[in-house]
């Protein structure tokens, strides 16, 4: 079972040498282009109170109270990462789930993405299966997750770290976070906009954003549909409803 493979150390990772971060930060790129975002959603809509509500009425009720508390965002695609870094971790400021690759989850959020869409998928990919196998890693019957796909514009001045991962491994460690954290804490206290760097679930590139500001122009990619008997070490994603689209064995991205 991995349930914990990828959380971070008890032991908070403190650089030996003040310029390993600096140095991962010598190599800049003025990147204005499409990043490729992958979030969970449902492909057809669902009336979400409908157990909670007796009539019509009483679901008008909810669902203004749901509207009351959402944060309000004009491009929530884009905003909410930076919203769940300040606001949820307020409350659960030591749940691992809150933490991220290059945050810790305390202080600021951080907007993920990718230069391709199978990285996004590797990426995401993990994240599900650790959740389905900490939830019932006996199970065989199979479990659907759904995702959505965007474009999104960057431009932005962002640390290449993308070919850095031979010089300094941590960035790819598949076990902890703790030294891209305390970087990410580095770039966040330099006011950077993010970085570029290695994904450490395949060969492909992620985007860690730090500033909002430098995102915009949300597009539909695509929507993606992930099977996976959490019993058997196998993924199936759709693209196409029912048309298998790629597959892949969870074990091998831990």
């Amino acid at each position: 079972m991995a349930s914990k493979a990828c959380w971070p150390s008890a032991a908070i990772w403190k650089p030996s040498v003040a310029g390993d971060f600096t140095a991962l930060c010598r190599k800049s790129v003025d990147y204005h282009d499409d990043l490729t975002r992958n979030i969970k959603t449902i492909r057809v809509s669902q009336d979400l109170f409908d157990d909670l509500a007796d009539d019509a009425e009483e679901a008008r009720i909810a669902i203004a109270a749901e509207n009351a508390l959402r944060i309000p965002s004009v491009q929530p695609f884009i905003t909410r990462p930076f919203d769940y870094g300040t606001v949820i971790s307020y409350s659960f400021e030591s749940a691992h789930w809150q933490q991220t690759r290059y945050s810790d989850g305390r202080d600021y959020g951080v907007w993920y993405g990718a230069l391709d869409l199978k990285t996004t998928v590797y990426e995401t990919v993990f994240h599900w299966h650790r959740f389905l196998m900490d939830s019932f890693p006996d199970e065989t019957a199979e479990v659907i997750g759904e995702r959505r796909v965007f474009d999104v514009r960057c431009d932005a001045l962002l640390i290449d770290a993308r070919d850095d991962k031979r010089r300094e491994p941590r960035l790819i460690d598949r076990k902890s976070y703790a030294f891209t954290q305390s970087f990410g804490r580095y770039i966040a206290g330099q006011q950077q906009n993010g970085v570029l760097a290695p994904s450490a679930r395949c060969e492909g590139t992620i985007a860690a954003v730090f500033n909002p500001a430098r995102l915009s122009n949300v597009r539909d990619k695509t929507q993606l549909t992930y099977r996976c008997a959490p019993a058997v070490d196998r993924v199936v994603v759709e693209r196409t409803a029912g048309r298998a689209w790629l597959s892949l064995s969870p074990s091998e991205l831990y």
